[in-house]
């Protein structure tokens, strides 16, 4: 990515590398630059870390074989809708 602003859409591309301490630094200004910016990001983001304080740590042994699938499926085709 290049120096310029991040999209909403790159953020939440992201948000997983940033919550885990996995982004650059340079990227990691750019996400919190936009953080700074955009409620929407700012509710999304501890959105997230609301669902993973609440998961704690869910192993895939945890979850219903049927309900991976289903989540799966839903997940792949989330931005075709």
């Amino acid at each position: 990515m290049s120096g310029a602003e991040l999209t909403c859409q790159e953020l939440v591309e992201l948000v997983t590398a940033y919550l885990e301490g996995a982004l650059a630094p340079s990227e990691r200004l750019r996400f919190e630059h936009h953080l700074a910016g955009c409620a929407g990001c700012t509710a999304y983001l501890a959105q997230m870390r609301q669902t993973i304080a609440l998961l704690g740590t869910l192993s895939a042994h945890d979850i219903d074989p049927e309900a991976e699938q289903a989540l799966l499926v839903h997940f792949r085709n989330w931005n075709r809708q």
